[in-house]
């Protein structure tokens, strides 16, 4: 399949290139720091952010996309279906 676009740099401001099921974990963090997490079924969401530090996102509705860089999604989090995007 064409790609006219293949050849520029992607930036943070650019659309997602790739996606991946998050499963809120203490432990573990995400298979790649994301450039944004899209809620399905919202809530609360406790993530633990790239530079540091874990800051809780209270009645995130569904359907929500967040543009954050986060490194984990942690276990506190009543929100579900949610997807990582880079």
């Amino acid at each position: 399949m064409s790609d006219p676009f293949d050849t520029q740099a992607s930036g943070l401001d650019a659309p997602a290139a790739g996606a991946f099921p998050v499963v809120p974990d203490d432990a573990n963090q995400l298979p790649t720091i994301c450039r944004a997490l899209y809620v399905g079924t919202g809530g609360h969401l406790r993530v633990e952010m790239k530079w540091g530090g874990e800051i809780s996102f209270h009645n995130v509705p569904d359907g929500a996309l967040l543009p954050i860089r986060a490194v984990k999604v942690l276990t506190a989090s009543t929100a579900s279906s949610i997807v990582g995007l880079y």
